[in-house]
């Protein structure tokens, strides 16, 4: 019996763009099956795009769909490809559910072969949890699948269900199967990848055959995609891996003798910084193109976040089109207004300079703010400027404000809150500093210029919305306030717990009421790239209205 190559598409689509994933599917099926592929494997839900939420329901959704299956399978036979066994994700047909009143679609996986669908499953087990909504819009399959390839047993599942223990992958044992194909659309967060190779290397071993694992990559709405596909043995041992946020065709061989597996090509892993900065560069790019945007524009103060925003940009967009605008006020330091130019020209970008103060003057003629409502009023002229060159220029306006930030409140809504996408919307301070670092030193090792002034990472951070205004008037230390928002956030520990693990009382009590007081304003906030474990978002869904308050040990 000969080897049986496997590729494995790792590719990029977008939600509800059937025709141009139809496409993608066809070019890369035959680069598959130039490089001699008699199996292609694509990630969860190809056809239409993933994560497609409530679009699953729509029965126009649904019809084209899979007319565009049916296509596809035509087209590849006639392209001369039909010996060629590729497997599929799109929506499957509407069948009754247990769980809902009305039948739902699924979420499925089909084998084509000789211009039609020879083998199909459905997703058994429906996440509903942090970012997933599965179990609300899909049926769960209940047929396990094994197909024929060139003589091998190979059984299919969908991503979830190599998550959960028993099922179908346990199943696959008593079928015998000699390789498990896994359609995946697994969102990256940081440390991830680690985990899913560890389980994957679980399921080979319980099964007794190698594991091969397709994930797709690209920006969707405030998900990230990783890519990372990769194939463990029966023993653990990684035997292929793609490489991270770009598209790719990984090929690997299911040898003969099951003995003697064969190895491919393994990217390197990257460090913690590089994936965490390349997966703010895939978001913002996947939102702004599949999106229609072109250019970015955002407010340049000449402080770190705004640096590493344009920075990221450059690197995602092409610095040439990005937009920086410095807006000073009377409040602006010298050197603030040196670092944003000096960041514009290092990237390329387009630069210019609006005052705000004779536009905050027009309304204190008017209004006589003062205290927080004066210093807020300068954050929303500059809102306001950003937005009308948005619309009169066609940007997408970008919101710079860290996660520590958002989670004190420590924005203005209306101000510098306003905009289509927020780049360091879950990366925290400390992280900010440390991708700046990173970027910077990229460059001077590649013997370019840093991107990033390295007075912008080094001066104190402030709002300059005062005079002598910096942040840590009124905040703790960053890296003492992250170390608190990290254990009272993603670890949702309370009073008792944090005062436990050794933080000072006011310290506690301080930062859990501002993050408690500004969940309001954390979901008037733009969407942006989820790079931890639990984002503001889908992630962590709090009521606004609510007089829970930690108790007081």
């Amino acid at each position: 019996m000969a080897d049986i190559r496997i590729a494995l598409a790792q590719i990029d689509t977008c939600v509800g763009d059937i025709d141009n994933n139809s496409q993608a599917i066809l070019d890369w099926t035959q680069k598959a099956a130039h490089a001699g592929a008699d199996v292609v494997v694509f990630p969860e839900m190809t056809v239409t795009g993933y994560p497609i939420e409530d679009l699953a329901l729509r029965a126009s959704f649904q019809r084209a769909a899979e007319a565009a299956l049916l296509t596809i399978a035509g087209r590849l036979h006639e392209l001369g490809l039909g010996d060629l066994s590729v497997v599929v994700g799109t929506v499957g047909a509407v069948r009754p559910s247990a769980d809902h009143p009305e039948p739902r679609p699924t979420n499925r996986a089909v084998v084509l072969r000789h211009g039609s669908i020879v083998a199909s499953y459905d997703k058994h087990h429906l996440p509903n949890y942090g970012v997933f909504d599965e179990a609300r819009i899909f049926a769960a399959g209940q047929e396990g699948c094994v197909v024929e390839i060139g003589g091998r047993r190979a059984g299919i599942v969908v991503c979830e269900d190599i998550w959960q223990d028993g099922g179908p992958v346990a199943e696959m044992d008593d079928a015998q199967v000699e390789v498990l194909l896994v359609l995946n659309g697994s969102p990256y967060e940081q440390g991830k990848g680690h985990v899913r190779t560890e389980l994957a290397a679980r399921r080979a071993h319980e099964i007794g055959a190698p594991l091969v694992y397709v994930n797709m990559v690209g920006g969707q709405d405030d998900l990230v995609f990783d890519g990372g596909s990769f194939v463990v043995g029966t023993d653990g041992a990684l035997l292929a891996r793609a490489p991270q946020f770009e598209e790719h065709l990984l090929l690997w061989d299911l040898a003969d003798d099951a003995s003697t597996p064969h190895r491919g090509a393994v990217a390197a892993p990257l460090e913690t910084e590089e994936e965490v900065y390349r997966a703010l560069v895939t978001g913002l790019a996947g939102y702004a193109q599949k999106n229609g945007f072109t250019s970015v524009v955002l407010g340049l103060s000449g402080g770190i976040d705004s640096a590493l925003v344009a920075a990221v940009s450059a690197d995602a967009l092409g610095g040439s089109n990005v937009y920086g605008v410095s807006m000073p006020s009377v409040y602006s330091s010298g050197h603030s207004k040196d670092d944003a130019a000096d960041l514009a020209a290092r990237i390329g970008a387009s630069y210019r300079v609006q005052s705000i103060e004779p536009m905050v003057d027009a309304f204190q003629g008017e209004l006589h703010l003062e205290g927080v409502a004066a210093e807020n009023l300068q954050a929303r002229v500059r809102g306001m400027i950003l937005m009308g060159l948005s619309n009169a220029e066609g940007h997408l306006v970008l919101a710079t404000g860290n996660k520590s930030e958002l989670a004190v409140g420590y924005s203005t809504i209306y101000g510098d809150a306003v905009g289509g996408y927020a780049p360091l919307k879950d990366v925290d301070k400390s992280l900010v500093w440390a991708l700046a670092r990173w970027r910077n030193t990229v460059a001077v090792d590649a013997g370019e210029i840093p991107p990033i002034p390295e007075s912008s990472i080094t001066k104190p951070p402030s709002a300059e919305l005062r005079p002598g205004q910096v942040d840590q008037d009124s905040l703790p230390p960053y890296d003492l306030l992250d170390e608190v928002l990290d254990a009272y956030i993603e670890h949702a520990e309370g009073r008792a717990e944090l005062l436990a693990r050794g933080f000072d009382d006011a310290v506690v009590d301080k930062v859990v009421s501002l993050v408690d007081r500004a969940e309001w304003k954390r979901r008037q906030y733009p969407l942006g790239p989820k790079v931890t474990a639990l984002a503001f978002g889908r992630d962590r869904r709090l009521p606004i209205t609510s007089r829970w308050r930690e108790p007081v040990v």
